[in-house]
């Protein structure tokens, strides 16, 4: 979290029974931070925050944050492809913005087939 000119570090680690979408990082932040602290309830819906992305590095969070364009930053870890893997194999869908992939494919098939 960047705030006041300053980072620094947030863990939480998800709840013994959290799901695999509950136990990535941007879905901690919308439920510890984002809801209960900055009253974003719905992110997809919000004018209070912004997506910046991951090619863009932590300078450009820290550029609208010390202009006062901006009160806070947040930068997370991407998500791997195994939560990716872990949240198709349970039905779950991604929540927004966490599928921020890098470098962008040009076109794509994607195909992951079950262990026997």
């Amino acid at each position: 979290m960047y705030l006041g000119g300053v980072w620094h570090a947030l863990n939480w680690e998800p709840t013994p029974d959290a799901t695999p979408e509950d136990a990535l990082d941007v879905s901690i932040l919308q439920q510890r931070v984002l809801a209960p602290v900055l009253g974003i309830d719905d992110p997809r819906t919000s004018d209070r925050i912004d997506f910046i992305g991951g090619i863009r590095g932590t300078a450009e969070l820290e550029k609208l944050v010390d202009s006062g364009s901006h009160a806070v930053a947040f930068s997370m870890y991407p998500t791997t492809v195994s939560q990716l893997m872990d949240i198709a194999d349970a039905g779950q869908i991604m929540p927004p913005k966490s599928t921020w992939f890098e470098p962008k494919l040009r076109s794509g098939l994607f195909i992951h087939t079950l262990d026997s």
